[in-house]
């Protein structure tokens, strides 16, 4: 096969491959998206966390066809297990791999220094390392482990300015809102507070007017 003939297929591709990476973009961003039920989120040492019930749960229903394999566990002396575990998932059919490396701390007694639960800290292990590819990877859980993107993209801000524009702002309060943006004081997890404020002052000014 020439090159030329290369690039010719390669050409005629290109639409597909633009349509599949698109829904694999589109997927992402929904996993992304969502909320975690407060239900599901707990909290350990200050920090917040998912169970793997939960995570598995998303990856079943978003990402159907998904496996877990362990690759390689290694003791680290008497201090923690080592887990590197390979994820593989399916997005707009096209098979995607991840890889993961995660370790557990080995539970001791206080007195004599016995270990606990081997057992446990093993499976806890993997369960950490699963917990990470999955977030890392499929998205889940974004919100709980700030992983999100909440900055408002360039069209949103235009959208908020025009918004406030036909509502009837002045300047200044354009230019007040326009630097709350700036400092990151709006993003996509509050914005609709902020259209609902504009609808809101937009309906006073024009009773305002009426008057």
């Amino acid at each position: 096969m020439s090159k030329d003939t290369e690039i010719s297929i390669l050409n005629n591709m290109l639409p597909q491959i633009d349509e599949v990476l698109s829904k694999i973009t589109t997927k992402h961003k929904k996993v992304s998206d969502m909320s975690t039920p407060s239900n599901q989120i707990s909290k350990k040492m200050g920090y917040d966390y998912v169970e793997i019930g939960y995570m598995k749960h998303i990856a079943n229903e978003e990402y159907p066809g998904w496996s877990w394999e362990i690759i390689n566990t290694e003791v680290l002396g008497t201090e923690a297990f080592v887990v590197h575990g390979r994820l593989t998932y399916y997005v707009a059919g096209m098979k995607q791999i991840g890889d993961m490396v995660d370790s557990h701390r080995i539970q001791k007694q206080r007195d004599g220094g016995d270990f606990v639960d081997v057992g446990n800290d093993i499976k806890s292990a993997n369960t950490d390392c699963m917990k990470k590819a999955f977030n890392m990877y499929l998205n889940i859980a974004d919100d709980v482990y700030r992983n999100q993107v909440v900055d408002l993209d360039e069209n949103e801000k235009m959208m908020i300015n025009e918004k406030m524009l036909k509502a009837g702002f002045d300047s200044k309060e354009i230019a007040r809102i326009g630097l709350n943006i700036t400092k990151g004081k709006v993003t996509q997890l509050n914005v609709d507070a902020l259209y609902e404020w504009i609808d809101e002052k937009s309906k006073t000014k024009k009773e305002s007017k009426g008057k």
